[in-house]
This record gives C-alpha cells, structure tokens and sequence, in this order.
C-alpha cells in the first residue's frame, strides 16, 4: 500500500472530504469541516521518519492495535484512541481497507444530528450550504484580524 491508493480508497468512502494542513499533511474528514466533519484520518507527507498514517482507533480496538509491530499511540491524539502507523506494510491491502473504514465508522456514528442531517441533502443543496457556511467563517477570520 502506498499515499496514492490509500488517498483514493479514502475518497470513496461516504461524504470524505480531503484538505491539506498542518504543513504536509493529508487530512480526512467524515463532512466537511465547515459544517461540523470530524477527522477521522491523517497522511503525514514529510517523509521524516515518523508516522506515514494516522487513524482513529476507537476505544475497543486500539490497545490491540498497539500490540502490533510499527503502530503506536499517535502523538496528540492518543487520548481520542488514534494510532499512528510507522510504514504502509503493516498491514495488507484489505486490512488496510477495514481499519479505515472502521474508522470512518466511528468518526460518522459521532457526528452531532445537525452536522448528519446537513449530509443527508441532496448535493446541490449540501454544496450551497458549505458555500455560505465558509463564505461566513472567512468573513469571521477577516474581522477578527482587523
């Protein structure tokens, strides 16, 4: 497994959205997060030596997962049950394709009803809420720096 076929196999999954931040990373989120997503995976892209991936684990899994060789609590978030993956051969494709989904899962099944009933619209009608919603925040940001 490798960036690109776990960044394509995220995107499919149910209301994903990608956005870059904090520096070279990858983040991925169940919604958008202008209208409440929550992050459920990160990409790191640096190439330093730490983590390529980071997930959400969920409680039940993640002291399992911890036993395996090249995951380990994932710096900053593993208090919220994240891990952190040292390399992509960790796992096999398919088990690369449960974990995320599980995560997807469990990030999804915690989204406030608001943030779930804003993702049950049809798109056209999503795409305009998101719109203003971020037309609103960057108009926010403008005002709070001035």
């Amino acid at each position: 497994m490798d960036v690109e076929r776990i960044r394509a196999y995220l995107l499919t999954l149910p209301h994903a959205v990608e956005t870059m931040q904090w520096g070279a990373n990858l983040v991925f989120w169940v919604g958008d997060k202008a209208i409440g997503g929550k992050m459920f995976a990160l990409i790191n892209l640096d190439g330093d030596g730490k983590a390529v991936i980071s997930y959400s684990a969920g409680p039940k899994r993640y002291a399992e997962l911890l036993e395996t060789d090249g995951i380990i609590p994932a710096p900053y978030m593993a208090r919220i049950h994240w891990v952190a993956v040292e390399r992509w051969n960790v796992f096999r494709t398919p088990q690369w394709e449960q974990e995320l989904q599980a995560a997807h899962a469990l990030t999804f099944a915690k989204l406030p009803p608001k943030v779930r009933t804003t993702l049950a619209m049809p798109a056209a009608q999503q795409k305009r809420l998101i719109a203003d919603r971020r037309k609103f925040l960057d108009a926010k940001a403008k005002t709070k720096t001035r």
